[in-house]
C-alpha cells in the first residue's frame, strides 16, 4: 500500500504537468481534484472532456497504487466514460474512485465526477487497470 503523501510525491515526480491533487486514498477508494481554469474550458463554457477523462484516470491510478503500492508500469487498458450533465466552469472536478475488482494482472474500478459541491454526477466511468507481470508474479 502507499499513503497519500507517497502518491502525492510520486504524481509531483512523474507526472509534473498533471493539475489532479489528492484529497484521500486507501481501503481500495481514492478521492482526487483537477483544477478548473480557464485552460479547462472548451467553447460554451464547460469543462472539456479530455480533463474528465484525466480526472478519472487519475483517480483509478491513485486508487490502485494505494492499494497495491508504486507500481508505476501499472496502465490504462479500458476506459469508458459517460457524460451525464455539465460541469461548472467555476469548480473543481472530484473524482472518487472504488475499486470493484483487485486481481492479480487486472484491476476494475468506477469512478463518479462531480463539480466540487455539487450532489449530481457530471459523468460516470468504469475503467480497467493492467498490473506489469513482474508484480502479478511477486504476488503468487
Amino acid at each position: 500500500m502507499a499513503s497519500k503523501e507517497t502518491l502525492t510525491e510520486f504524481l509531483q515526480s512523474e507526472f509534473p504537468q498533471t493539475k489532479c491533487s489528492i484529497d484521500e486514498v486507501g481501503n481500495q477508494k481514492a478521492i482526487v481534484r483537477h483544477e478548473v481554469g480557464k485552460d479547462e474550458l472548451r467553447p460554451g463554457g464547460t469543462v472539456s472532456g479530455p480533463v474528465m477523462m484525466t480526472t478519472a484516470d487519475v483517480a483509478l491510478y491513485v486508487a490502485i497504487l494505494g492499494e497495491i503500492g508504486l507500481v508505476p508500469l501499472a496502465v490504462t487498458t479500458n476506459l469508458t466514460i459517460n457524460f451525464l450533465r455539465k460541469p461548472s466552469s467555476q469548480k473543481d472536478i472530484i473524482g472518487i474512485c472504488s475499486l470493484i475488482k483487485v486481481g492479480r494482472t487486472l484491476v476494475v474500478g468506477e469512478v463518479e465526477l462531480y463539480s466540487d459541491g455539487e450532489e449530481e454526477p457530471v459523468a460516470h466511468v468504469i475503467g480497467t487497470y493492467a498490473i506489469p507481470p513482474t508484480k502479478a508474479k511477486n504476488d503468487m
